[in-house]
Formats: C-alpha cells, structure tokens, sequence
C-alpha cells in the first residue's frame, strides 16, 4: 500500500496494532471533546492567500532555541515506542535524525536517555516530570546533561493524570521505563507550583521549556520565572477533557509574551496546512506526537522520517499557494479565524 499521507499511516498502524496498544496511543480523556476538538479547530480555520508572488523556492528553515532546523516541526515527546517497533525509539530517532529536525524523548520512554542518545544523529531534548522523590529528578538533570540533550521540557499538566476510558476498559498497563528502577505516576509531584520551576530553574545550565500553558496568565507567571520557551498544549487531549486547544489559546499567549520567549504549540497536527495556520498565529514551531508513532508502526524508522518529510513537502506547497516564500511572510494576516 502506498502511503500519501498521514491518514493513510494512521488508518495502517491502527491495522497493525494490538486494539488496547491503539487506544493508548490514540485515545484521550472522558468523552475526548478536547481531543477531537484539536483536530476540529485546524479544519475550522481558513486561509486567506497572496497572488503574484515569487514563490519558485519556498524556504522552511527556521531554528529552535538557536538549534538550526529544515523545518518548524519537532518530534513531541510520546511514551511507550515498544509498542510500536521492537527498538523503540531507538528506531524513533532513527528516523527523526534522516529528517534532521528535533526529538523531544519522553521521560517514561521504553530505551533509557542514554540509549537513545546513542542512536541519535540529530539534536535531542528531553521531557521531565517533577517527582516526590526531588532526587529522581536531579538524577535525570543531570544523566540529560551529561548526555549531550540541548534543552529540558518540563511537563506541568499533571498533577494527576487525566481520566483515560479506553485503557481503563482494556484493563492496560503502561510498561515501566527504561530511566527508572521502578516507574509509578503516582510518584508524581501532584503539590507542584511556581517554586519548583523557580527550584528546576537553579539545577541546570540547560534551556527550560514548560509544556502545558493554556492561558496568557500563566505564560507571563512562566516568563517571570526564566523559561525559554513554552509549549502550548493539552497533553493531546489527554488530561482535562473539555480544555481548550492549544492552537485556540495561542494567540492570546503570543500577545502576553510578546517575543520575549518562543512559543510553539502542540495537538491535532495532520497536514502541512495546519502547520501554516499555527505559524500564522504565533507559534515559532509546530510539535507532533501521534503521527510519529503511526510511522514507527508502519514502516520503522522510514515510516517516523516519511511522516516528517511529507510534513515539510505539504508545507512548502502550502506556503507557495499562499504567496509565503520564506517563514516571515507567514503573517496573522494569511488566517481567518
């Protein structure tokens, strides 16, 4: 079968996969309104093209926190990569380093950090929760660190985790990561607050993103508490069923920030098109998670590099249509909402 576009790969990994490994990947909160509702915005929005501009090269470069990247996607962090490829992802980043862009590895991934960074070819940076146990945190710090991981992404929006139907029916258990003895969500931080940021801040040189922010009000809490970047998510719809979605609360958050950190947003991300519409509103990249699993599943590490490379050609084209040669003339002005 041949794979023209990311629909074809999610209708082909959902083939492959075990049904209760599916749900994991594919499932979310309660009634999942939040996550058919980051798809549905994406369709909601509609572009309002240029004519009669030079658009014979269309150039996707951008860059992340100084990184030099081919295109504004990166690699969300996604746990669990065994259930789709035997390497997991080691096999990931495989793929992701032909792409050339960044992988975010999850910190309840199923090959250690190190692992992963072995196989790599491509800059990393790695999520992290904040746990009961301050020194399971300051242990992965510093193994990132040492590792040779370019930025940390700390997830926030967890204080509990989310009420999750389909894996309750399936009766599934997550496997227990590779980066610890023992894995339990339940060590989870649930009384984490601005402190412990302030508290992260101090324990590493490395950049700081915050993964979670759905509001202008916390976005310039995050600024006052030294954050590189933010990304605005909502755990693709995954924690708080009925929360907006990210690409819904990332003009009002570009407009608090007001350039004094990046900003990229995360959910719902199918075609090069959504890409544009998020670039349009404010985001500096875009992240996808799903997809990049369904690659894995489908054909291994070309599968997750197709995935990327079809963004990045149906971006181009996008961009061309729409009279946008370079990133910078991907304005507010090119949306209607």
């Amino acid at each position: 079968m041949s794979h023209v576009n990311i629909q074809d790969y999610e209708k082909a990994a959902q083939a492959l996969l075990e049904p209760a490994y599916w749900d994991y990947y594919a499932g979310g909160s309660d009634d999942e309104i939040t996550l058919r509702a980051n798809r549905a915005i994406f369709d909601h929005i509609r572009l309002r093209p240029r004519i009669l501009k030079d658009v014979t090269t269309c150039d996707t470069t951008t860059t992340a926190l100084g990184t030099p990247l081919p295109m504004p996607i990166i690699v969300a962090p996604t746990a669990c990569h065994n259930l789709a490829h035997p390497e997991g992802e080691c096999e990931t980043v495989r793929g992701v380093s032909q792409a050339g862009t960044i992988m975010t590895a999850s910190s309840v991934s199923s090959r250690s950090l190190e692992e992963i960074a072995e196989a790599a070819s491509t800059p990393l940076w790695f999520q992290l929760y904040i746990y009961q146990d301050r020194s399971i945190t300051i242990n992965l710090l510093e193994r990132a660190r040492q590792t040779g991981y370019r930025a940390i992404v700390l997830t926030v929006d967890v204080p509990r985790l989310g009420n999750r139907e389909r894996d309750l029916r399936n009766n599934f258990k997550r496997l227990d990561s590779a980066n610890f003895v023992v894995n339990d969500v339940t060590q989870l931080r649930r009384s984490l607050t601005w402190k412990d940021i302030t508290w992260l801040r101090s324990l590493t040189p490395l950049p700081l993103l915050i993964k979670g922010i759905l509001t202008a009000e916390d976005a310039i809490i995050a600024l006052e508490h030294g954050v590189d970047g933010i990304i605005v998510s909502n755990h693709g719809g995954r924690q708080l069923d009925g929360a907006i979605s990210g690409l819904e609360a990332l003009p009002e958050i570009v407009e608090a920030v007001a350039g004094r950190c990046e900003i990229y947003v995360d959910g719902g991300i199918r075609r090069g098109t959504d890409v544009l519409k998020a670039l349009a509103l404010g985001a500096r990249a875009v992240l996808v998670g799903r997809p990049i699993l369904w690659g894995l599943t489908v054909k291994g590490q070309d599968g997750v590099n197709h995935i990327l490379e079809l963004l990045k050609s149906e971006l181009e084209l996008a961009m061309a249509l729409c009279g946008c040669p370079t990133l910078n003339d991907i304005t507010p002005s090119l949306v209607k909402l």
